[in-house]
């Protein structure tokens, strides 16, 4: 799935749940949207949690 694909299914998402839900909801949704979109990238390589929290990879 592209990246705009990706993004137009969260966008369809976010707006049915604001529909029904209200605001509240849609920033719950969001929040786990992030939360699920940062996992992913760091599942594919493509985050370095270690180089962002100071930590190097070498081990002496």
């Amino acid at each position: 799935m592209t990246t705009s694909r990706f993004a137009l299914v969260i966008g369809l998402a976010l707006g049915v749940v604001a529909t029904f839900g209200g605001f509240g909801y849609l920033i719950i949704v969001a929040v786990f949207t992030a939360v699920g979109w940062g996992v992913g990238l760091v599942l594919e390589g493509k985050l370095d949690l270690r180089s962002m929290l100071g930590q190097t990879t070498d081990r002496r």
